[in-house]
């Protein structure tokens, strides 16, 4: 199916904004690596992008749409560059602030005040928006039943996960003495308060990646191919982060690598549910519990956990037959077989 012009429109805007912001701050990130700088806030921004550009294409390419649900969508476009904002004067104007025993970034401090209230507001207006702007592009939550089941499925596949590589690194007893810390049970119960908090942040890819670019690669692809494909390109708008943040510059090829595997079949997990319940927040929520799980397994709380990780290339085999294992079966489900997208 040929696009129309204005749908070409689109998905330039979406480009744009999600892959040339991206990349344009990637490279405030190159500069500034090595220099005491602290990146920590391009990752928070950068999470934003992806739907930021979908709103923005819509706001530009639609404006005579009475369902365009425009006051939430202009919000968000507006705390998005007040995001990249932030993490641009984080390293031009670098601020610390002492929290205990540590200097952190003030501006980091910052972003975690403006993704709160972000997120409240989000919250406001999309409900005050209407049903029939949030059905008309793909806000309203449905199949609720079937979406927390999905959303409970993400976490035991999660946790299977976690218990087969703790096995494998002979580190079961620690795995099992995790589910007997009352410090875990307790980071579990918060993160339902935490998700409404810093919602805006997953729903920034989710609405990118899922609700918009998904159906656009499906039907140009098909529904395995499409998927397979967003799962690369998702992982390429990682490189800055990759390189920068996730890891340091001499591994950040590696970085790629792993996060191609990650993407990919987390992409394949993310893309059935989202077929599956026609529920744009149930990726939303199964993003959030990917990435905020990880303290918990990990046994360490602290805000810079994902940063500077080392990874090796022995690492990689194991991670992708662990990652088939766990998701890759979700590819040959009925969602995948079926012959229409939206």
């Amino acid at each position: 199916m040929k696009m129309t012009q204005m749908e070409k429109k689109q998905l330039m805007i979406f480009i744009f904004v999600a892959y040339g912001l991206t990349y344009a701050l990637g490279l405030v990130m190159w500069a500034f690596y090595g220099t005491g700088a602290d990146l920590g806030v391009f990752p928070n921004a950068q999470m934003m992008y992806p739907a930021a550009g979908v709103m923005l294409a819509y706001l530009i390419t639609k404006k005579g749409d009475k369902k365009l649900p425009r006051a939430l969508f202009v919000f968000f476009v507006l705390l998005t560059a007040v995001m990249a904002l932030c993490a641009l004067l984080s390293v031009f104007m670098p601020k610390t602030m002492q929290s205990g025993e540590t200097e952190i970034s003030a501006w980091l401090m910052c972003v975690q005040v403006v993704l709160i209230l972000g997120s409240i507001i989000f919250w406001i207006l999309l409900l005050a928006s209407g049903k029939e702007k949030r059905a008309a592009y793909g806000l309203k939550g449905k199949n609720w039943k079937t979406s927390l089941l999905c959303i409970l499925l993400f976490f035991v596949l999660y946790s299977v996960k976690m218990g087969i590589a703790s096995a494998a690194g002979g580190q079961l007893g620690a795995f099992g003495k995790i589910w007997a810390d009352p410090a875990a049970w307790l980071y579990l119960v918060s993160l339902f308060i935490y998700f409404f908090l810093v919602a805006v942040g997953f729903f920034g890819e989710e609405y990118g990646w899922r609700y918009y670019l998904q159906p656009i690669m499906q039907r140009r692809f098909g529904l395995r191919g499409g998927v397979l494909l967003l799962g690369v390109v998702w992982g390429l708008w990682h490189l800055p982060v990759d390189f920068f943040y996730y890891t340091t510059p001499d591994m950040g090829l590696i970085a790629c690598v792993s996060q191609q595997i990650t993407c990919i079949f987390i992409g394949i997990f993310l893309a059935y549910v989202y077929m599956k319940t026609e529920n744009i927040w149930v990726p939303v929520a199964v993003h959030f519990l990917n990435n905020n799980l990880i303290p918990m397994f990990a046994g360490d709380y602290s805000a810079n956990i994902l940063q500077g990780q080392a990874i090796r290339w022995g690492d990689l085999v194991p991670a992708l037959i662990l990652n088939l294992v766990i998701f890759g079966w979700f590819f040959f489900l009925k969602p995948f077989r079926e012959n229409s997208t939206r």
